[in-house]
């Protein structure tokens, strides 16, 4: 593995470093505190690319591989983990299904569109189903060259924005992975309507909603793979979506880190900064640590990924390592910072609430371990 970035990679790290702090840092506080993105900002992630990141050039999008993306995401996390998430959703779960899977006359119509900037949403989790997404209950009834979908999701990441949605539904009747099949739906199909939007603790310029299913019918070539591919499909979405939360993690991590050092050097306390307080500076010294060692296994599954090898342990090593270590890293900085830190004056306040999802979604860091585990006892 070659630990050099490419003079290319170099560059767009520069170039969305700019953008994140030019464009989305002066605004990420009014966001997280209005629970919105202005059409202004889409509009220029739309004209930046950032809609086409992941995609194959014949299809609009930019190609770039996946270390170059982790390093995109990672940036615009520094600045607002809102933006950070609807645009790794968009380009993993959101869009592999459809590239990986679709028929190349829907992939024609579907993915220049999505490249352009219609945003994508990825529909596994139901009330009954998280973790377990083999226990989904929505389900595709097969009415000649059509199916019918009924069911509803919820925590829909980019739903009440989307143009299009990858859900997965079952035969009806039926128990377990088998019967699951996976379809993309375009929005403003009939019977697909957005149910409710969620009043989330942070994350907040991201929109994340629940979405009903009645009687939806959705054209035969719709269908991802084959039928009963559904599960085997949304498995093989989530490497790349682990290697982008976990990346998320790094960036806000990252922040938490910048902005406690900059505070340690001007706060004093005793007669000194607190970088020259023994126990500020050893907790300073373990968000490197943990943040850097996090970010090297970032980068091994994202190696793996370009180099088309199996990277699901690495992918969910990175995401339980980065999450995991940024999760303290937001901690030390709200202790750094003291009662500022509790107050939404400081950044570090948004970046502690943004965080802790990370070890929710794309999969618990319990559920990470357990595909962990079960790749080593393979071995």
């Amino acid at each position: 593995m070659n630990f050099e970035f490419t003079e290319n990679q170099s560059m767009f790290r520069d170039m969305v470093r700019d953008f994140s702090r030019q464009e989305i840092a002066p605004i990420a506080q009014q966001m997280d505190e209005e629970g919105t993105m202005p059409d202004a900002l889409l509009a220029k992630l739309r004209e930046g690319g950032f809609f086409g990141l992941s995609f194959p050039e014949k299809y609009g999008g930019m190609g770039i591989d996946t270390v170059t993306y982790a390093l995109v995401i990672e940036e615009l996390s520094k600045a607002s983990a809102g933006v950070s998430v609807m645009i790794t959703v968009h380009n993993s779960v959101g869009s592999y299904p459809l590239a990986m899977f679709g028929g190349e006359e829907v992939k024609q119509a579907f993915l220049p569109r999505m490249a352009a900037g219609e945003i994508a949403a990825f529909c596994v989790t139901e009330p009954g189903a998280g973790s377990d997404a083999a226990a989904i209950a929505s389900t595709a009834r097969k009415e000649g060259e059509q199916y019918i979908l009924n069911g509803g999701k919820i925590f829909v990441t980019n739903g009440s924005r989307a143009a299009f949605f990858v859900v997965l539904a079952r035969t009806p009747g039926t128990v377990g992975h088998k019967d699951i099949h996976a379809f993309i739906v375009e929005s403003g199909t009939p019977g697909l309507t957005v149910a409710k939007k969620e009043d989330k603790m942070g994350l907040r310029a991201s929109d994340t909603v629940a979405i009903d299913l009645e009687d939806v019918a959705v054209p035969a070539e719709h269908l991802l793979g084959k039928e009963g591919d559904g599960f085997k499909v949304a498995m093989s979405a989530l490497d790349g979506g682990r290697i982008g939360i976990a990346f998320q993690a790094l960036g806000i991590g990252q922040a938490c880190l910048e902005e406690s050092i900059k505070y340690a050097k001007v706060r004093e306390q005793f007669g000194k900064p607190l970088a020259r307080q023994p126990v500020i500076a050893e907790k300073i010294a373990d968000m490197g640590i943990e943040l850097e060692a996090a970010r090297l296994l970032g980068f091994q599954a994202a190696w793996l990924k370009d180099q088309g090898q199996p990277c699901t342990k690495q992918a969910a090593m990175a995401k339980v390592a980065a999450t995991e270590a940024a999760w303290r890293a937001a901690d030390a900085a709200v202790q750094i910072h003291g009662g500022y830190g509790y107050c939404k004056e400081y950044a570090v306040e948004r970046y502690y609430r943004d965080v802790r999802v990370t070890r929710i979604y794309e999969g618990t860091s319990e559920i990470q371990r357990l595909v962990i585990a079960r790749q080593l006892l393979a071995g």
